[in-house]
């Protein structure tokens, strides 16, 4: 049980019934409602509030004006079998909301840390595990689970109860549809559903960040070429960069592609039909 007195700006605010550990440093206005639990190196940005029953515990960092709601535990142990014990940690941005029974676990390998950045949302019951990396601006709906190592990029949505495979990775203002699943990685801009299906791009999405109509037109006749027949990826990709000039965003979306370890998810599998136009 932690003993002694946080390290507190002179505005924050401790609920009498909190445990906050001799380690933990509270920038001014922070707030630890009641029944809160702090252990461990863990850093508190201005204006960040627990607003109740919140855990943190280990080598964890908050930057400033985050919410975390009742039942939200950060920087518990990762599981992972091969986890050793020892320091690992979590370093969180600013401003990000993590509503109810959310789960952030440290890194599970030395000098490694489980990264979240500025602006996202983490939805009830929504879970990010050991080393992952979550950019800015994201959208993690309720019962979505990230598995150890995924990265997710600025401005992506993973919906509702969705579940992604370790080491996975989630491009830039990509949307995955709920209840489905992914091993393979999702390039930027696209929608995904059911079985790491591509369904097209996410036009509401990118219209929504401020995208111009030809740099939407420009996306969807790349996702065309690359995945509107069944076709070697390699040979598409290099086909579609012959063809024509390609927009900075078409050739965020080659590079990913290129990058990817685990292989893309696949195009659509039945052509003609609603579902498979451009995510409108």
């Amino acid at each position: 049980m932690p003993t002694g007195s946080a390290n507190a700006g002179d505005s924050a605010r401790i609920h009498p019934s909190a445990v906050v550990g001799p380690q933990v440093e509270l920038g001014e206005g922070v707030e630890i409602g009641p029944f809160c639990f702090l252990d461990g190196r863990i850093r508190l940005g201005a204006g960040t509030r627990l607003i109740s029953h919140v855990t943190i515990l280990g080598d964890t960092e908050l930057g400033e004006d985050n919410v975390l709601h009742p039942n939200v535990v950060i920087g518990d142990e990762p599981q992972d079998l091969a986890y050793s014990g020892g320091p690992r940690r979590v370093r969180i941005g600013s401003r990000n909301v993590f509503r109810e029974g959310t789960t952030i676990h440290r890194a599970s390998e030395h000098g490694r840390e489980t990264v979240i950045g500025d602006g996202n949302f983490f939805m009830q019951n929504s879970h990010a595990a050991h080393d992952c990396r979550v950019g800015n601006q994201t959208i993690i709906a309720g019962g979505a689970l990230l598995a150890g190592w995924v990265e997710v990029g600025d401005r992506a949505i993973v919906s509702g109860n969705c579940v992604v495979h370790q080491f996975t990775r989630i491009g830039r203002l990509a949307m995955l549809r709920g209840l489905s699943r992914t091993s393979r990685d999702v390039p930027p801009f696209c929608i995904m559903d059911l079985t790491h299906t591509l369904r097209g791009i996410n036009v509401v999405g990118l219209r929504r960040a401020g995208f111009k109509s030809a740099q939407i037109r420009a996306l969807k006749d790349a996702f065309a070429a690359l995945f509107g027949q069944r076709q070697n990826l390699k040979l598409a990709l290099e086909r579609l960069l012959s063809e024509r000039p390609a927009t900075a965003e078409v050739l965020e979306m080659v590079e990913f592609i290129r990058s990817s370890k685990r292989g893309v998810a696949f195009g659509p599998r039945r052509r003609g039909t609603d579902e498979d136009s451009d995510g409108e």
